[in-house]
């Protein structure tokens, strides 16, 4: 059997979580270092993404990089925090050029230590970048600024990735980057060779995508720079346990993506608001593992020639057994 991916999580599955209900929080507040020892704990990660700044911010690169190291860890990513109550009105769009130069600015220092850390990438969620009301914004204005801020930043460091990680809605009821051909064709427009996609299963899910078909319009395109994974009921991001309720539609988004011979991290993003975050982490772990053995008994043959006559019903048999084969052996 071929050796098992790599699997990783973005630092803030460890964190504390607070929604409108509980506004001090679920659990009490967790440092970025302790949220490193939390991510070791759990065994089977080999990389986090990380936000930025941390917390504190005052935290020392070289005691975080220490702590790392300590927890068999490497930083894949940083995720600037272009998203906060100072980028309420936009980050890259926002009306005020002097909060859209502190966006620009706050990434590329981002990009400076990504460097120091030997990250993949940076990680673009611009959620704030977008609009609520009909006739509010330019959309025109506001699709230009988004491709100029990333423009900038690819150009003024082109040694590292940008990866876009795109949703629908929330925080804003539109976002500019909002769909996987959307944000395709923005990249295009920015004509840059570092620009890419994050490609979040829930986010595609939330948006009544398919997510193994976005993942291969975007592995078409050859900017899948990542992916994170979880589910949702997809009325919402809910960003729960991978695999919780369309565990068929994420075997087949492995599946296209092992297909192309993708290569990348099996990367968490499950907010665990009343789960044991650690727990919660191995739990999307094991799926992901037993997704990962029925892709080695996946009977790709037989399912081609049932995709090959569009048999549903063949092809959801091949898969099944597969899966169900796989989690039995496991």
């Amino acid at each position: 059997m071929a050796a098992e991916p790599l699997f990783g999580a973005g630092l803030w599955h460890f964190g504390q979580f607070r929604d409108r209900y509980a506004t001090d929080g679920y659990g009490p507040p967790v440092s970025t270092l302790e949220a490193i020892d939390r991510a070791g704990q759990v065994g089977s990660l080999s990389v986090v993404d990380i936000n930025y700044p941390f917390n504190p911010a005052d935290t020392d690169v070289a005691q975080l990089e220490e702590r790392l190291k300590a927890n068999g860890l490497r930083a894949i990513a940083l995720t600037p925090e272009i998203y906060t109550r100072k980028f309420s009105r936009g980050g890259f769009t926002n009306p005020d050029p002097e909060i859209r130069r502190a966006a620009i600015e706050l990434v590329s220092e981002s990009a400076d230590l990504a460097r120091r850390l030997g990250c993949d990438y940076v990680k673009l969620w611009p959620g704030q970048d977008g609009w609520d009301y009909p006739f509010q914004a330019d959309y025109k204005a506001l699709w230009q600024m988004s491709i100029e801020a990333v423009r900038e930043l690819a150009q003024r460091h082109p040694d590292l990735r940008f990866a876009i990680e795109y949703k629908p809605r929330e925080p804003r009821n539109r976002m500019t980057f909002s769909s996987a051909a959307r944000t395709l064709l923005a990249i295009e427009k920015m004509d840059v060779p570092n620009v890419g996609v994050l490609l979040d299963f829930g986010h595609s899910l939330y948006g009544l995508e398919s997510p193994a078909d976005a993942a291969q319009l975007i592995l078409e395109h050859d900017r899948l720079y990542a992916i994170d994974v979880n589910d949702n009921f997809r009325g919402w991001d809910d960003d729960m346990v991978v695999g919780s309720i369309h565990l068929v539609e994420t075997f087949e988004f492995f599946h296209t993506l092992r297909q192309a011979n993708w290569q990348g991290v099996w990367q968490l993003d499950q907010f665990p608001f009343r789960e044991d975050s650690v727990e919660a982490a191995r739990a999307g772990v094991e799926v992901m593992r037993t997704i990962w053995r029925a892709l080695q008994i996946l009977d790709v043959e037989a399912l081609t020639e049932a995709q090959s006559r569009q048999d549903a019903l063949a092809a959801q048999r091949i898969a099944r057994k597969a899966l169900l084969t796989a989690q039995v052996e496991g």
